[in-house]
Order: C-alpha cells, then sequence, then structure tokens
C-alpha cells in the first residue's frame, strides 16, 4: 500500500497507478499549538511505501508520525520513498561546530523503516548515513521526455564539471547532441566570468542541466550569458525544481525559453513523473 506525505501525493498516486498498488487514505492536521498531525485512518496490509518529500522542517516531522502510524497498524515492511530529501546539501560540517544535517536527518528517519530508496540526492554518499539499506535511484533520464523534439544542434550544459553526469545521461535519453559544462573564471574579487568548456553555442539550442534549482541565481547567471554567446533557445532542466523565492522570475527576466523539472518536488514546472523509475525499484 502507497502512503502519502502531503508534499508528494500527485507522485505517490502516480506511483501507486504504476506499481498496481492501493493507495491509503491520509489525513494532515496541523493543532493550535503549532504542532503537527498524520494519519493514515485505513491501513490493513503487511507492507507498505511511504512516499514524501522532506522539503520544509514540518515534512520531517510528518513523515516520521506516517512511518510510525503504520507500523503501530501492524506493518511488519516499510520502505521510505524520498524523492527530495531535505537537509541532504549540508553533508558536511562546513565551518567549526556545525552539523551534518543530512546525517542526523538519515538516522531519524532510520528508526521508523527498513529501507529507503532516494531520488538523485545532492551527493550520492548521503545513503551511507543510512542505518537500514539505503540506495540512490537516478531519474535524470526522465528530463529529455518533455524537451521539444527539434532542438537544433542542441547543447547539454552541466553547471561545473563534478555534475556533468547529468548533462550526459539527459542527452543519452534524448538520443543526439553533445555535453560540456561550464567553467568560471575569477575576472576580480566580486566578478566571474562563466562560459561552456569546449562548445560553441552559437546558432545553437541549449539545455542546461543539474540535480536541482534553489534561488535560480547561478542558473539564470548562465542562461544570460549563453545569450551574450548567440545561444538560440536556452531550456532549464532539473531533477528537483525547488524554485524557492523569485527564481522562476530570475529565469525567465534571463531569458529562458522553458523550464523543465521533475514531481519530485510538485511545482507548476513539474512537467515529468519519477513514478517509472521508481516503479522498478519497488
Amino acid at each position: 500500500m502507497i502512503v502519502s506525505g502531503s508534499s508528494s501525493q500527485s507522485l505517490s498516486a502516480a506511483l501507486a497507478a504504476a506499481t498496481d498498488a492501493d493507495l491509503a487514505p491520509v489525513s494532515f492536521e496541523r493543532f493550535p499549538d503549532g504542532e503537527l498531525m498524520a494519519q493514515v485512518p485505513y491501513f490493513d496490509t503487511d507492507e507498505a511505501v511511504i512516499v514524501a518529500s522532506t522539503d520544509t522542517s514540518d515534512a520531517h516531522v510528518e513523515l516520521l508520525q506516517l512511518q510510525d502510524a503504520v507500523r503501530e497498524a501492524g506493518a511488519d515492511e516499510i520502505t521510505t520513498v524520498l524523492p527530495y530529501m531535505g537537509y541532504a546539501r549540508q553533508d558536511e560540517a562546513f565551518e567549526p561546530g556545525q552539523p551534518v544535517s543530512a546525517r542526523a536527518m538519515a538516522k531519524a528517519l532510520s528508526t521508523g523503516t527498513d529501507r529507503v530508496l532516494t531520488v538523485n540526492p545532492h551527493e550520492p554518499a548521503i545513503a551511507d548515513h543510512f542505518d537500514v539499506p539505503a540506495e540512490t535511484v537516478d531519474a535524470a533520464a526522465q528530463l529529455a521526455e518533455p524537451l521539444p523534439e527539434d532542438l537544433t544542434e542542441p547543447v547539454f550544459l552541466s553547471p561545473d564539471e563534478g555534475a556533468i553526469d547529468i548533462a550526459e545521461t539527459v542527452q543519452d535519453a534524448y538520443g543526439r547532441g553533445r555535453t560540456d559544462y561550464f567553467e568560471k573564471t575569477r575576472l576580480s574579487g566580486s566578478e566571474v566570468e562563466i562560459e561552456p568548456c569546449d562548445a560553441d553555442v552559437d546558432g545553437r539550442d541549449v539545455v542546461l542541466t543539474d540535480d536541482i534549482v534553489a534561488t535560480g541565481s547561478t542558473m539564470s547567471e548562465a542562461v544570460a550569458a549563453l545569450g551574450d554567446m548567440g545561444a538560440a533557445r536556452i531550456f532549464v532542466t532539473c531533477v528537483h525544481p525547488m524554485l524557492a523565492a523569485d527564481a522562476r522570475t530570475k529565469l525567465a527576466r534571463a531569458g529562458v525559453e522553458a523550464i523543465y523539472g521533475t514531481d519530485t518536488l510538485e511545482r507548476s514546472v513539474s512537467a515529468v513523473s519519477v513514478a517509472p523509475v521508481l516503479a522498478e525499484e519497488l
């Protein structure tokens, strides 16, 4: 039985359909003192698959309650699917006295589950922080699906060399084009120049790829730079379309043609589902 967190209702429904599983009823309540209550009013099976993106602190609490609720209802085996795992970018203590937030969250979530699936975490090594078997699922290939079929000599660009694997995955799924990554050159203490390492983008369509677009600042700078270099159409693709604050406006002002994300975070730009990829792993 699929149990949905409040942030992952569309994905949970899609996953239930893809796996021919029942979708459990859930309810969410907030008390006057601010405390949350996530409930599963009806659950009568031995196995539970909880699908919950933890994009807020409340979502983490909600997920812990859902894990406890299905265990209380008799679930012998619980799989927790984290389409988007919050706090995962704090994967080390960058300054003295800081927590390793990814580790803290992983250990907390491990107490109520028997297995974990995460979708394109910022660092795959995050899976090592869980105290139960944990696997990462690569959904980047799904990003090729919503792209126009008539891209002109497409170039698939990652924000840096370390993220080139996502660009390569999307390019491979699309079936043609070349890949490249941005290089940053510091011109002064406050001025940085970014440009593709090798590819000439003049007159070509460009697809920017990344695991997440959060504030959109870096991505909008890349879009603007590509426009100055003569790129034709510029598309932004990401697995996790966080798009916090005015990120969508930044990208539109920079000249992006379209933004395509998945439903790990359910946004207006969630053009494709990761349900088929998750279904293969369940």
